[in-house]
């Protein structure tokens, strides 16, 4: 980890009102320290935080992505109903979802095109699609 990819992760928590303690710093810096977005599980960012020799546990990685997404930081993104994604892109867009891979990618916002909703119940209103396109190798 970069002194300059703990400066963008610190200055991206800040920036959203989170506080940069030592451990979120470094799973800020490897979200969007080089600027890129990402697609991660709790699991795989565990790895790759280990891979840097911090000392952060499973449970804090969840933890801390679960307050990047209840700052605004990082929108989360179900498959399967089970397996959990996490996006630094927080921009509405569609996904591809690789099930040979298990992996999350961004698809071309540009050539999706929604017509029309169902109208939401009675009381209650949308208040956001998610399009994930599942994804196997011919």
């Amino acid at each position: 980890m970069t002194a300059q990819s703990q400066i963008v992760g610190t200055r991206w928590l800040t920036q959203s009102g989170v506080r940069p303690t030592r451990q979120r710093v470094a799973l800020a810096s490897l979200l969007v320290g080089d600027g890129l977005d990402r697609h991660v599980t709790a699991e795989s960012l565990f790895a790759d935080v280990c891979k840097e020799g911090e000392s952060v546990s499973l449970a804090t990685v969840y933890n801390t992505l679960r307050a990047f997404c209840d700052a605004g930081l990082m929108q989360e993104i179900t498959v399967d109903g089970s397996k959990s994604y996490f996006d630094t892109n927080i921009a509405d867009h569609p996904h591809f979802y690789w099930e040979d891979d298990r992996i999350l990618t961004d698809a071309p916002a540009d050539q999706l095109n929604i017509v029309a909703l169902p109208d939401a119940p009675e009381g209650a209103e949308i208040s956001k699609v998610d399009v994930v396109i599942r994804l196997r190798r011919k």
